[in-house]
């Protein structure tokens, strides 16, 4: 069963066809990875699909329900949460503070900038940045985290709003190998009734991490398959490396 869909969804900027009628389903509780070599459309795919973009042609839904026209925030309400490449954080705020806020916003309740007056609200933000291997980081200022970290915070701010579908745009961008190991580590481990959806460049992180990968190439969907498949496949090869080069793309 498909969590979220994308039926024909295409977008255009003038005479350029960025998206071109993309069909991409994700399965409930997949660790789905679109990936593409640079200029393929995976940002703009992940921007119609969040809402942040109007498609022009074709529809997403999300547990079976048409949100095409919907916004950002209201496909949040939905279920549908995201982290961002460039994320603006609080850097003067902790990270308790960051994630109550978060948590307060999606809850529709009363708003304190001083999560301790609210136990319940304080007690799921100090939950939150433990599931993301950030405890004993709470009273930490955003300012003093390392970028790293700020990922990991921006995880649990997405799981704040308590989503069914988690969307992630290059979650591993700027990471040292360690830090990357570490995400690897947190995405693995999040629910299994979560399912993922996400952009990256890093095709060791991508191979690591996915059960089915969609592979984009001038704004259409190339290959959707599982790791296997698109390890197999010339045509991704060639896309990523040109024509009649054997390099060794994927790692084994």
């Amino acid at each position: 069963m498909s969590v979220l869909k994308c039926v024909g969804l295409s977008r255009s900027f003038g005479a350029l066809a960025a998206v071109s009628e993309v069909d991409l389903a994700v399965g409930a509780g997949a660790r789905h990875a679109l990936i593409g070599p640079n200029g393929a459309g995976k940002s703009t795919l992940f921007k119609l699909v969040t809402g942040t973009m109007k498609a022009h042609a074709g529809s997403v839904e999300l547990a079976g329900r048409d949100v095409t026209g919907l916004s950002e925030a209201k496909r949040c309400r939905l279920g549908m949460s995201q982290t961002l490449q460039h994320a603006s954080l609080f850097a003067s705020m902790t990270a308790a503070e960051t994630v109550a806020l978060a948590a307060q916003r999606h809850g529709g309740g009363r708003i304190s900038l001083v999560p301790r007056k609210q136990p319940a609200v304080a007690e799921r933000a100090a939950e939150l940045l433990a599931d993301v291997g950030l405890d004993g980081r709470e009273h930490v200022a955003v300012a003093s985290l390392s970028h790293g970290e700020r990922k990991q915070l921006e995880v649990a701010l997405a799981l704040a709003c308590r989503p069914t579908v988690l969307l992630l745009d290059e979650p591993a961008a700027g990471m040292s190998p360690a830090e990357r190991a570490r995400l690897v580590e947190l995405l693995a481990g999040l629910p299994a009734e979560i399912t993922v959806l996400f952009v990256e460049h890093d095709l060791d992180l991508v191979f690591a991490l996915a059960d089915s990968v969609t592979v984009l190439h001038l704004g259409k969907v190339l290959l959707s398959g599982t790791p296997a498949e698109v390890r197999a496949s010339d045509a991704v090869r060639e896309a990523y490396l040109g024509a009649g080069r054997r390099e060794e793309l994927f790692l084994a």
